[in-house]
């Protein structure tokens, strides 16, 4: 059933009545082609900045939410539910970035069901919508997370590398299986999101306790982790919407960098010592196995070789320009 408030007009997949086709000129404010998105997830850190960007370049948006619509461009959903596939009918793209934080901790075990659920069932749900349109089916772009390679120190992950063991990694693989339910018809591609250097990402407990004097390093410090800053997630994102690219491709920055030099870096942004360590056994105490061994004491050299290769550039390619750039 299409909400009231859309406008409609009689086209598309068996004559049904969409919003997007209505009144759109083909060509947006900044001369570019004007695209027609769907955004799951719009409320969290990298959704909203997506939303903001391509609200700010002209594109037509249309956001699922789950509770009741504020806006004109909002329509109710059930990530759990059924979802009509006349709400995506006319989109250039399916953008889901719907899913539990896993920035939130400890990871309980009704935590970790949450994280799943969260995931899978939005996912899905999507990915059945759009099948149902056949070959009018728009691009399915989903989230997932550099979290599916796992702990693997001295390799270099590409998106041909295997998944990992962690409970992270085996999340990421049924996450993007339900992307792929789309159907042949759809491109499908997988964002594998490296954890984002901003104040509201993975900065922001590292932020509270380096400004009470209590950075320091995390387990043995020299574990590399995969990163990104806000804006290139956000540049990256609209990039794999714009382009051909399908399948996983890797949004983490290309300048590896330990756990000690992100955290070094942050100390010297905020002119605070880095000088108390964190051994990795309180780590796994304070937050759990799980989520100690997944988001802190993983070493995963994870490179972004489907971007570069599609001729995607970073703005901040080392951890320290993307550290100077999120914090004032």
């Amino acid at each position: 059933m299409i909400p009231p408030w859309m406008k409609t007009a009689k086209c598309g997949l068996h004559g049904v009545r969409h919003p997007f086709l209505i009144g759109l000129e083909p060509i947006g404010k900044y001369g570019g082609a004007m695209k027609r998105i769907v955004l799951t997830g719009g409320s969290g850190l990298i959704g909203t900045a997506l939303h903001d960007s391509l609200d700010s370049d002209g594109h037509h948006l249309i956001q699922l939410v789950r509770r009741t619509p504020q806006h004109p461009h909002e329509v109710a959903w059930d990530p759990g539910a059924v979802l009509s596939p006349d709400v995506l009918a006319g989109a250039d793209a399916v953008v889901n970035l719907n899913g539990a934080s896993i920035g939130r901790l400890p990871w309980t075990p009704r935590y970790r069901r949450t994280l799943r659920e969260s995931r899978l069932h939005a996912t899905r749900t999507l990915a059945t919508a759009i099948r149902t349109l056949g070959t009018d089916a728009p691009s399915f772009i989903s989230g997932s997370a550099v979290g599916y390679y796992g702990d693997r120190p001295g390799e270099d992950l590409t998106e041909t590398s295997s998944a990992g063991d962690t409970f992270l990694a085996e999340l990421c693989v049924e996450w993007e299986e339900g992307a792929h339910a789309a159907g042949e018809n759809a491109r499908v591609a997988l964002l594998r999101t490296a954890p984002v250097l901003h104040p509201q990402g993975v900065l922001k407990p590292m932020i509270a306790l380096t400004r009470l004097g209590l950075g320091g390093r995390l387990g043995p410090g020299t574990q590399v982790w995969p990163w990104i800053s806000l804006d290139d997630e956000v540049r990256a994102i609209r990039h794999i919407i714009d382009s051909d690219l399908s399948g996983p491709v890797n949004l983490s920055a290309p300048t590896p960098a330990t756990a000690t030099q992100i955290g070094r870096a942050l100390a010297a942004r905020l002119r605070r010592p880095f000088l108390v360590p964190a051994p990795s056994w309180a780590l796994r105490l304070g937050l759990s196995r799980d989520a100690a061994d997944s988001l802190l004491l993983s070493d995963a050299h994870v490179e972004p070789r489907a971007l570069l290769a599609d001729g995607f550039e970073f703005q901040h390619p080392t951890a320290s320009e993307a550290i100077a750039a999120a914090i004032d």
